[in-house]
């Protein structure tokens, strides 16, 4: 892994006062592109050819450079690592930008400056070290099942990584659990049992808040160590499987898919912010701890609220996740801290622009 000390000192030979942000095409870029151009800052998208025309449509968010590669993971080439620290790039870091490059080729050979700590990567890509981190954050989280032979209720059976619901399954035994899992190894999907985690199935609502934590302010509440902590929005995925009633009452397989097909907005009732906010508080402080300097600018908190249990946490993306793309213009929560449209774009813009005024990028990269 590339040692923090050593991005720094890459960081330390930037012109600060062309600082740029750069992405891949993919994801939430056109929001980050958005955002950097509100906040006065060039951007660069990193994009393959076919899709430059598209891109150049939306001229409110068109980043003023684009590097073309033939394949995302280009980027990993040494000139084109030189041309981004040469250009001053931070990158941002999305869920296609983790997908497409590889968590560990970003950890173990992509030397430009990241906003944000890269062991979040390290840390959320592997869904049993990241139990660790709800563990000891001391928050809700499914029960796990370290072996399919131990299944006794239904469960839901994950990939690791952001595959986003791609090849995900339930099974209420051991036999359906094999049955479902062969298939997606006849598939090529998978191949080891050790690329699946299964977790207990829990009945509720999904709900999905994006956070941002700021280092470069002060705290706000008693659940953190360090920094201001801000509800920027809430989604709901939108899965193929909810639209499996439309399949009633022969359902035909092709509804039973979990991929995440889009997103829709949502609030909670007032009451249960304040919960969001403690369990989100709690999970910041224990990525201090496990991991410093821990989370930096945008996570969300994958979780299911049922009457009977509260919120339960069954992931944390650790980086900025495509249900922010509801909110280019801020959400019903962002109203709450800021006198102008913030989406999460933005919102990261403006974290880099005063990380430059107050001389403390070093913070907030890695």
């Amino acid at each position: 892994m590339i040692p923090r000390s050593q991005i720094l000192d890459i960081l330390r030979h930037y012109n600060e006062s062309d600082i740029k942000i750069g992405t891949i095409c993919s994801h939430t870029a056109l929001q980050i592109f958005h955002g950097a151009r509100r906040e006065g800052i060039p951007s660069v998208g990193i994009i393959l050819p076919e899709n430059k025309p598209y891109y150049e449509s939306f001229n409110k968010a068109l980043p003023e450079t684009f590097i073309e590669v033939e394949n995302y993971k280009e980027i990993l080439n040494e000139n084109i690592q030189k041309k981004l620290i040469s250009e001053n790039v931070l990158i941002i870091p999305h869920g296609s930008f983790v997908e497409y490059v590889g968590a560990e080729n970003i950890l173990e050979k992509f030397r430009v400056p990241m906003f944000g700590n890269r062991l979040t990567l390290f840390w959320e890509g592997d869904r049993r070290r990241q139990r660790r981190w709800l563990d000891e954050a001391g928050v809700s989280a499914p029960k796990i099942y370290e072996r399919p032979e131990d299944i006794d209720k239904l469960v839901i059976v994950k990939l690791h990584g952001a595959k986003g619901g791609k090849g995900y399954f339930k099974a209420s035994n051991p036999r359906e659990f094999y049955e479902k899992f062969d298939q997606l190894r006849i598939n090529n999907v998978i191949s080891e049992i050790n690329e699946v985690f299964i977790e207990e199935y829990i009945a509720g609502v999904r709900y999905y808040p994006h956070f941002f934590l700021s280092l470069l302010e002060k705290k706000n509440i008693p659940d953190l160590e360090e920094g201001r902590l801000e509800l920027l929005g809430i989604d709901r995925r939108l899965e193929v499987i909810d639209e499996v009633y439309r399949g009633l009452p022969m359902i035909i397989e092709e509804y039973i898919d979990y991929t995440v097909t889009g997103n829709t907005p949502a609030v909670v009732r007032e009451k249960y912010i304040l919960e969001l906010l403690k369990i989100a508080g709690r999970i910041a402080s224990s990525a201090r701890k496990l991991f410093y300097p821990g989370l930096i600018g945008p996570f969300c908190l994958e979780t299911i609220y049922n009457p009977k249990r509260g919120f339960t946490v069954f992931e944390v993306s650790a980086r900025i996740v495509a249900g922010t793309n509801l909110y280019p213009d801020g959400s019903p929560y962002s109203t709450f801290y800021f006198d102008e449209p913030m989406s999460m774009g933005r919102r990261i813009a403006r974290e880099i622009k005063n990380a430059v005024k107050l001389n403390s990028l070093s913070k907030i990269v890695y």
